[in-house]
């Protein structure tokens, strides 16, 4: 066999290696309605404004200390390095499983010394395949010369390059292991990037957060300071005997819980902290912290509604499980392929002397070919169990695909619904907390001139007091919406 035949054999097995047993993909439908909920608490249909799919986090929060501390989350979080390690672990099992359709070619060498005439025989037989197994799966061959004439030492020297049983991939099992494993590296990319999405919310909610909590302990250092002087005018009363013990009592219990208020309220505000230096993965600066949530306008307000739900199929989570849906479509091609006999080829080509100086002389050319089949002829069930093992997880894969577009539309729904309603909630809430410190001012100027009483004036400044708590929290609600819209929407990462 010439070199030329040995290239044309493997020409010829990769032409061959053309058929593929695993089941022609077809992407799931129907697991969701065709166009989001519309109508009744949802927002009227509207495709005006931008593409919250496209545009980067930049764009949409318009805040630049929370631009900031996002970016600064996007380099430093662990959850994302976790993430962006197994991408590259993916993308070298995905290299390993390629490289097993090439052959893997070694280069080796012997010498043996021999003075048995019949162990000379066996040392060539042993130089032939001194390079099988060489490269960790490969081979190179090997071969054998006659020993010098009238001497009762041997000497045999060989120096060959060849691979050692490559699979000929004839049914299609190396493809489908290496387009799984491909497959497998795009759902890691996917992943990855649902952990960017994510995370952008989660930095961006919990500064929202802190900013809300620290107008809660804005409000609530004032409201104690109002307390206090209705606090201090009541003793000041019951001492000369003008007013009553209940009424000292009374308002020093509104002082006392707003005190609570504000002990509470740092706390939290220290957790809030903490929390978004964990999200951030290092100590976010002072400089990026927000003095306070104000009227809530950190992001862009105008978002599209009324979309087609095929919007959802480009949030990575979904294309994460499509991708591994696809992988394990490929797997069960491998499965049935090995149900067929594997074809695998050993070949080699050398030289071989009886002295060092003529081991590339004219005449030392040596080469080897040994084509081999293999199909076990019992293994209880194993490859069919095999086959089915694939097709059921293929089953589990196509209902974790449709799981995951219904959870991404219902979380979209969600937070339309909330959307559809939420600056309502706004409006009357802003007209309530505006109406109740009106009628605080009102009941403490009539109780001064003696037309209310103190029970009615306690009452209006705890309303006055909880109203503006939860304008507060209303605004946190709303902005935190928008939040959610562009994370449930695939949101950009730039």
């Amino acid at each position: 066999m010439t070199r030329s035949t040995l290239l044309a054999l493997l020409g010829g097995a990769n032409l061959l290696a053309g058929c593929n047993l695993a089941p022609k993909y077809v992407q799931p439908a129907g697991a969701v309605p065709t166009s989001l909920p519309s109508g009744g608490v949802y927002p009227p249909a509207r495709t005006e404004g931008v593409d919250v799919s496209r545009i980067g986090y930049r764009e949409f929060f318009t805040d630049q200390r929370l631009q900031r501390a996002i970016a600064q989350g996007l380099e430093n979080n662990r959850d994302l390095r976790l993430a962006a390690a197994n991408v590259l672990q993916a993308r070298e099992r995905y290299r390993v499983e390629r490289a097993d359709r090439v052959p893997t070619t070694a280069i080796s060498g012997s010498a043996t010394y021999t003075n048995n005439p019949f162990g000379a025989f066996g040392a060539q037989g042993s130089a032939a395949g001194a390079g099988t197994g060489a490269g960790g799966g490969t081979s190179a061959g090997a071969g054998a010369g006659a020993g010098a004439a009238g001497s009762s030492n041997l000497e045999f020297y060989s120096a060959n390059i060849g691979f050692s049983a490559f699979e000929i991939d004839l049914f299609g099992r190396v493809r489908n292991l290496t387009e799984a494993a491909l497959q497998q590296y795009f759902a890691t990319e996917e992943a990855q990037r649902a952990t960017r999405i994510s995370l952008i919310g989660e930095i961006a909610n919990a500064w929202l957060t802190l900013a809300a909590d620290q107008d809660q302990l804005r409000l609530s250092r004032e409201t104690l300071r109002t307390f206090e002087q209705t606090r201090n005018l009541t003793a000041a009363q019951f001492r000369i005997g003008v007013a009553s013990e209940l009424e000292a009592r009374q308002a020093d219990t509104n002082y006392q819980a707003a005190r609570n208020d504000i002990a509470v309220l740092e706390t939290r505000i220290a957790r809030d902290r903490n929390a978004l230096d964990l999200l951030v993965g290092a100590p976010v600066p002072a400089e990026l912290l927000p003095g306070g949530l104000g009227e809530g306008f950190a992001t862009i307000g105008n978002l599209p509604a009324g979309l087609s739900s095929a919007v959802l199929l480009r949030r990575p989570d979904v294309l994460q499980a499509e991708r591994q849906l696809i992988a394990e479509n490929a797997n069960i091609g491998a499965a049935r392929a090995a149900m067929f006999p594997t074809i695998s080829l050993t070949a080699t080509v050398g030289t071989i002397s009886t002295a060092l100086s003529g081991l590339f002389g004219g005449g030392s050319f040596t080469y080897q070919a040994a084509p081999g089949v293999s199909l076990p002829l019992f293994d209880a069930g194993r490859r069919r169990a095999n086959v089915r093992l694939a097709e059921a997880q293929r089953l589990a894969a196509v209902a974790t695909y449709e799981r995951t577009i219904q959870t991404a539309f219902r979380e979209v729904a969600d937070a339309l619904a909330q959307r559809g309603t939420i600056d309502d909630q706004l409006a009357a809430q802003t007209a309530r907390a505006e109406s109740a410190s009106v009628a605080a001012r009102l009941s403490d100027a009539r109780y001064r001139v003696g037309v209310s009483s103190f029970l009615e004036t306690l009452d209006a400044q705890r309303t006055a007091y909880a109203a503006q708590q939860q304008l507060v929290n209303t605004r946190l609600a709303r902005t935190s919406n928008l939040v959610e819209l562009y994370r449930t929407l695939g949101g950009g990462l730039n």
